[in-house]
Order: C-alpha cells, then structure tokens, then sequence
C-alpha cells in the first residue's frame, strides 16, 4: 500500500435512503462546509465494506461515524474502539452490512491497519425510507462534528 493518504480520515458511513441510517454520510457532508487541516480527508464510504480496505490503508488515525442498534435511547452518541467493535460480531452494531471490524481485520492482515481508529455511533430515531434525518439526529450533526474537529485539533 502507498502512503499518499492524508494522516487522518473521517469516514462517515450508512445508506442516506434511509432516513437516520445516513448519519454518518450527513457528518461528512457538514464537515465539508468546515475549514479542515490539509492532513484530514473526508470521504463517504455509503455502505461500501471491504472496498474500504484502500480508503483505511497506512493512515495514522481513522474516525468512523455510523448509525449503531442499541437499546438506548435515539440520539445518543457512543464511542467505540476496534476491540470494542469486534467483540460484537454475534450481534453487529451497524444498521446495514458494512463490516468495519472484519475490514480493520483485512488491513491488519494486509500490515497497513490505521493506527488510531475512533468509531461513533449515533443511535437512530427512525430508519424509515426516507431522504431527511430526524430531528433530533439533525440537531445532533453539528455537536457530533464539533467533537470529531475537537479530536483531530488536539491530535
């Protein structure tokens, strides 16, 4: 793998047709509106799995924003690790079949794993058909994008 990435990627995942599944899309695209370090990228990994494989390859540090099941109540943010995430493969986080422990795995094989890997995850309101997030997903946008600038500020 080359190393011609940017140092640190944010990648937002889900499936935007999907009302609050495409959190992880929305952050991106209201991180694109924000003034970003040269050495951050962003990028819309929709629901891509092991495509992501190049995407993730050699950077230093990985920020994943993606709607997650979970009993607790819609709108609350969760902070995850890789182990954290792996420890789930009976029963996955994600809402759809993007596997970002199985692709980290991929990349640890392939000895080009990111360094740091920070994953979100955003519990969902409504995943009904649907373009627009929820509003309480919406409002959360802005907050979750100020903790992810908060992040690669003081890195």
């Amino acid at each position: 793998m080359d190393n011609q990435h940017p140092r640190t990627l944010i990648l937002g995942v889900g499936n935007i047709l999907l009302r609050d599944e495409g959190v992880g899309v929305r952050v991106i695209e209201y991180l694109q509106s924000q003034t970003l370090p040269e050495s951050v990228e962003l990028i819309d990994g929709g629901t891509a799995g092991a495509d992501l494989i190049d995407v993730l390859a050699d950077r230093e540090t990985v920020i994943v924003v993606d709607a997650v099941r979970s009993d607790k109540p819609a709108g609350t943010l969760l902070r995850f690790s890789p182990d954290d995430l792996a420890l789930q493969q009976d029963n996955p986080l994600s809402l759809h079949d993007l596997d970002i422990p199985q692709t980290l795995a991929m990349t640890k094989m392939m000895n080009c794993a990111p360094k740091n890997v920070i994953c979100f995850g955003v519990v969902p309101e409504c995943i009904s058909p649907g373009m627009e997030l929820s509003e309480t997903l919406a409002d959360l946008v802005p907050q979750i994008s100020q903790i992810i600038l908060g992040l690669i500020h003081s890195a």
